[in-house]
């Protein structure tokens, strides 16, 4: 970090502080009601103009929702846990995406730093080689877990609307802070475009810790080998019978599904770049001794491009009707999740080299590879579309462990150098 931070010693103390309790109170995706209300409640006391809800998300277009018993006790969990009322309330039933805005009042290009709010259903580590354990700020909720920095990010988020206001008295244009919900699994990012949010956004920048950026001070101004995803639920619906009795009246849904989960795996990976397949979980029956009438079976694919993705996904829906076909159940196939392949620009690349120049990084790398999927991308392609500029950033850190892992933890030092890139990024554009 440069001598010249906008990051005082108060707000890199406040960063840390924010990240932990964010750790502590991990919330899945679109059930993040206490960290939501948290930034929202942050973000209007630093003078920004806060949007949240079904302002900035189109509740249809979200992909695999939780239960309305799994949002209410959420919601409930939030409020017990010192959540503000009022904020909560305006998050509806999952609508947990946050837009902070802050206009200049002279003309000028519009800036967003996109930032991720969700946890991870991991259980996290107890040992005490773990920092979160020697510093007593391991997740209150057994099964839950930060394990993939999302609390580093938000904390980001907040250090970033904490310097800016301060900085644009003499910019032009115009700052967009996106808090999005369930990124994991590919689900929020969708809706939040549906709703409009990038519609006037000129520069978008999404940012990630580590990666396979693993050195505190670096930065890599893109990503490649980003991998276009599409997530499938498939549920088979077949006839219960008595397995001993008359085993010939059923239909079996399991089995279905089970032969589903071979044969998926034996699709032909596509020639024209890297294509992935993996069957994570497959459930279904009731007993040993009765015909199983219900399976259900959780995919998904990736591609190194988008046509490659939706090549795989084709294929891999042909392979499920075939195996319902074959014995002779009913078949449903939802998408769950999904996002794109989008490049990185390269003038936004070179806005974020000059910014990483200027904020002090140690090292600088054009790109580093993320090797799995975001729906970042989606927000991207948004941007792209309409001839603006995009890039998906990494701030380096060291890892213990691997992202969603239970030792996965962040080297804290790289939070003030990240809301120092991202206030230099600003400067860029719009001093």
């Amino acid at each position: 970090m440069s001598t010249s931070s906008p990051v005082t010693p108060t707000l890199a103390a406040e960063l840390t502080r924010w990240r932990r309790d964010f750790h502590r109170h991990p919330e899945l995706g679109f059930c993040e009601f206490r960290t939501a209300a948290i930034v929202a409640a942050t973000l209007e006391k630093l003078g920004w103009q806060v949007a949240v809800g079904a302002e900035v998300m189109r509740a249809e277009a979200r992909m695999e929702v939780p239960p309305a018993a799994e949002i209410a006790a959420a919601r409930a969990e939030a409020l017990r846990d010192g959540a503000d009322p009022a904020w909560v309330a305006r998050l509806g039933d999952g609508l947990t995406g946050v837009v902070a805005s802050l206009d200049t009042g002279r003309p000028g290009p519009t800036v967003a730093f996109r930032v991720d709010l969700d946890a991870l259903p991991v259980l996290e580590n107890t040992e005490a080689a773990h920092l979160p354990v020697r510093e007593n700020f391991t997740s209150t909720r057994p099964g839950r877990m930060h394990a993939c920095g999302h609390d580093g990010h938000t904390a980001i988020g907040l250090g970033v609307a904490s310097v800016l206001p301060a900085l644009a008295k003499n910019w032009r244009g115009k700052i967009k802070l996106i808090f999005q919900p369930a990124e994991e699994g590919c689900r929020g990012a969708k809706s939040m475009v549906a709703a409009g949010v990038l519609a006037d956004v000129d520069h978008y920048f999404a940012t990630h810790l580590g990666i396979s950026l693993n050195e505190t001070g670096a930065v890599a101004c893109g990503t490649d080998h980003i991998l276009a995803t599409t997530k499938l639920d498939a549920t088979f619906r077949g006839v219960a019978a008595h397995a001993g009795v008359d085993p010939h009246v059923g239909r079996n849904a399991l089995l279905a599904a089970a032969t589903a989960t071979v044969q998926l795996h034996a699709i032909a990976r596509h020639g024209a770049g890297a294509s992935r397949i993996n069957v994570g979980r497959l459930e279904g029956g009731t007993g040993r001794n009765i015909i199983a009438d219900h399976a259900v079976l959780k995919l998904e694919v990736r591609g190194e491009t988008t046509p490659i993705c939706a090549w795989m996904a084709v294929e891999a829906e042909r392979v499920l009707r075939a195996a319902a076909t074959m014995h002779g159940v009913e078949i449903t196939v939802e998408n769950m999740g999904e996002a794109g392949n989008a490049p990185c620009d390269p003038a936004a690349r070179a806005v974020v080299r000059r910014a990483a120049e200027k904020s002090g990084a140690s090292h600088i790398v054009e790109f580093s590879p993320l090797g799995g999927s975001e729906d970042a991308t989606l927000m991207m392609d948004a941007v792209q579309a309409r001839g603006g500029q995009a890039t998906y950033l990494l701030v380096g850190t060291p890892l213990p462990a691997g992202h969603h892992h239970p030792r996965f933890d962040i080297d804290e030092a790289a939070l003030p150098n990240a809301v120092a890139l991202h206030a230099a990024i600003a400067e860029e554009l719009l001093s």
